[in-house]
């Protein structure tokens, strides 16, 4: 390391003035010297010597003219960088070269400190024979350092991740709050703006916490960068800076650590069950329920009735049935007996865990033998559910229906006066749907399409 110290300060050195150069300039023969002791020897030099504008170098004698002085950056740079070595590299108490390295200081010495009372004792060792064992320490600090980064990046990533999918819950769950409460009447709008408020107060503070965490990863991200690039440069330059602090920077690199931050839940907590926010939904239902059962006359030949006329089920075409002109002979479908022309009325329909089924009302007096399009059109109103499409209000078009919980016990209600049927899951006591308001023409009576394997149950209005 020295030797080569020298040679450089030898290539540095100007030969005019024997000191390292000053502005360094080169000439065309490629030597250089300081601006300043060139130009000084030129002005020196007679007429004699300088026949047409031409001089000769002081150390080839190559010719060359006063033009072709260039600046030499390079030089410059490098006269820049022996100096700096040579200030990093001497004793500041002794001015003797810093060639040892004290274990127990952690500190550049030179042989007059290591035999001061100060470093007696210590392990002490040349800066060659220790430099290659701190520089593997430094790169596995590095590589630590590189670990916990990507292992940053990852959470940040999982963060972004997180933010996206609470904001994808909380429209969803706007959405679905939206529907209920358009579906509702009137005098529940407040409650609405309340629940939307209460949710977008959830939304923020828990992406506010989402992004504080979100800015710490990132602000740790800067730091590990930041610390990792300090490294690099240590282990990229000369033994002597390499080693200058560097148990210091070792002890703060493996002292840096990432925080793993507690988990947010995604856990929706401003949830609306539109039901029960101002008053009993079942009990007011109920106030008007009627007592309905089965028309047989109605009956498709493939349905089957109880003999109480409250449960029907679909089987195997029966034969011995009479050709009625109320009988339906096309879907399989049955009305219940009981007619409604004014007033209010609900009833309820048990569908269990079955996997299809048509509800609702029609009026009394819709085409029975021909497969007609069953929409509000045609004369009904009516809520499906089958296999491939699932919950379903036959509107036209035909309005796709998310309902939170699968309903057992399904209720219809009719206002007749006022053009309305409704339907309530009465398994959670919830709106289902509403249809817009009509004007009916005729009689309604209750309807119902039977599907294999999904029984339909009329309670008891006691029940």
């Amino acid at each position: 390391m020295a030797s080569a110290t020298k040679k450089m300060k030898e290539e540095a050195t100007c030969a005019i003035c024997l000191f390292l150069m000053t502005e360094p300039v080169s000439i065309s023969c490629g030597h250089s010297y300081c601006k300043l002791c060139i130009m000084n020897f030129l002005e020196n030099l007679g007429p004699a010597e300088t026949p047409s504008n031409m001089f000769a170098c002081p150390q080839c004698r190559a010719p060359f003219q006063l033009a072709s002085l260039r600046p030499n950056k390079q030089l410059g740079s490098l006269i820049e960088a022996i100096k700096e070595m040579e200030h990093e590299m001497s004793c500041e108490e002794h001015g003797e070269h810093l060639h040892l390295f004290c274990e127990d200081e952690s500190q550049l010495i030179c042989w007059r400190c290591e035999r001061s009372p100060r470093h007696k004792g210590h392990r002490t060792a040349l800066i060659e024979e220790v430099c290659q064992d701190y520089k593997e320490k430094l790169q596995n600090a590095v590589t630590n350092l590189r670990q916990l980064e990507e292992e940053c990046m990852n959470l940040k990533v999982f963060t972004t991740k997180q933010i996206s999918e609470w904001n994808e819950k909380i429209e969803i769950q706007k959405r679905k709050i939206q529907s209920d409460f358009k579906n509702l009447q009137s005098f529940l709008q407040e409650e609405e703006k309340s629940h939307l408020w209460r949710l977008e107060k959830e939304k923020e503070q828990t992406l506010k916490r989402l992004r504080a965490d979100e800015a710490t990863l990132e602000q740790k991200s800067q730091e590990f960068k930041s610390h990792i690039l300090e490294l690099e440069e240590k282990c990229q330059g000369s033994a002597q800076k390499l080693l200058q602090d560097v148990k210091d920077t070792l002890r703060r690199s493996w002292a840096m650590t990432l925080e793993r931050q507690e988990a947010h839940s995604l856990e929706l907590h401003t949830v609306c069950n539109v039901s029960e926010l101002y008053f009993d939904v079942k009990k007011m239902l109920r106030s008007y329920q009627v007592n309905v059962t089965l028309d047989p006359d109605t009956a498709h030949r493939e349905l089957i009735l109880s003999e109480d006329r409250r449960q029907v089920t679909r089987g195997c075409l029966q034969e011995n049935l009479d050709n009625s002109s109320k009988r339906f002979s096309i879907l399989p479908c049955i009305l219940g007996c009981e007619g409604f022309t004014s007033g209010r009325h609900y009833f309820e329909v048990d569908v269990g865990e079955g996997t299809g089924w048509d509800l609702g009302v029609c009026l009394d007096n819709v085409h029975r033998d021909v497969g007609v399009i069953q929409k509000p059109q045609s004369g009904f109103w009516a809520i499906r559910l089958c296999k491939k499409k699932g919950y379903l209000a036959l509107t036209s078009p035909i309005t796709s229906l998310y309902l939170g919980e699968q309903p057992l016990v399904v209720g219809i209600f009719l206002d007749c006066d006022v053009g309305v049927v409704s339907f309530y899951n009465m398994t959670t006591g919830s709106h289902i749907f509403t249809f817009p308001k009509a004007s009916f023409s005729d009689t309604l009576r209750p309807y119902f399409r039977v599907y294999q394997h999904s029984p339909l149950f009329l309670p008891p209005p006691d029940e």
